[in-house]
């Protein structure tokens, strides 16, 4: 690994608190690489804003950014006009506030501007390095990396964060709000319910330490 990595976890529409994280964070634009994990979009009120902040800071750093479930449910809803009230009922409804609507030949839809909706189709399911594997939900123990089924990577909770499996790699993951950093054998969680009125936190890695706002 050159640099450090600084993992970033669920946002979830609060602008304000990414802003001050990233004021906070001792961050190497040279050397260093920016992991988002994913639920940028829902729930909080400016999901529009977090994705142009973080493709800003695309076009500077080195940034990868995961698919979360929340992204994936939305391109469901965009793309297939499929799970409408799912989406809706679980956050969506901010989203689509966020970006307005829009007349379209299928009708009333979100609108979208075309480069988030190349960021949302271009985010990745797992970015692995030498030691760590950044993921949003987890992985299915007992699994290897190249077959876990996509749909477990953004969803699975307890099986994979009460499991003792060895992954080889320290998984770094989001997903499952919890009201501080979950620092297990083998893991490392960042989602501690920013959108609920926990804290928003990101992780710089190897040294583990955490940055919250």
């Amino acid at each position: 690994m050159t640099g450090k990595y600084f993992a970033i976890g669920d946002i979830h529409g609060c602008i304000n608190l990414l802003e001050a994280l990233w004021d906070e964070i001792d961050f190497n634009q040279d050397k260093d690489t920016l992991v988002f994990i994913g639920d940028y979009i829902d729930r909080g009120p400016d999901s529009r804003e977090v994705v142009d902040f973080i493709l800003d800071l695309k076009k500077k750093l080195n940034v990868i950014c995961l698919k979360g479930n929340h992204e994936q449910m939305l391109l469901t809803y965009y793309l297939y006009n499929s799970y409408k009230d799912f989406y809706l009922i679980n956050g969506g409804t901010s989203t689509v506030m966020s970006y307005g609507l829009v007349d379209s030949d299928a009708g009333k839809r979100i609108d979208i501007p075309p480069e988030h909706l190349d960021f949302f189709r271009g985010l990745i399911p797992y970015h692995e390095t030498e030691d760590y594997i950044f993921v949003h939900a987890g992985l299915k123990p007992g699994i290897p990396l190249n077959k876990q089924d996509p749909t477990d990577m953004l969803w699975i909770r307890n099986e994979f964060i009460d499991s003792d499996y060895n992954f080889e790699k320290k998984i770094v993951f989001g997903h499952t709000p919890m009201p501080k950093p979950f620092v297990g054998a083998g893991k490392i969680g960042i989602d501690t319910g920013a959108v609920y009125g926990g804290k928003l936190t990101c992780v710089q890695l190897p040294d583990e330490i955490f940055y919250q706002v």
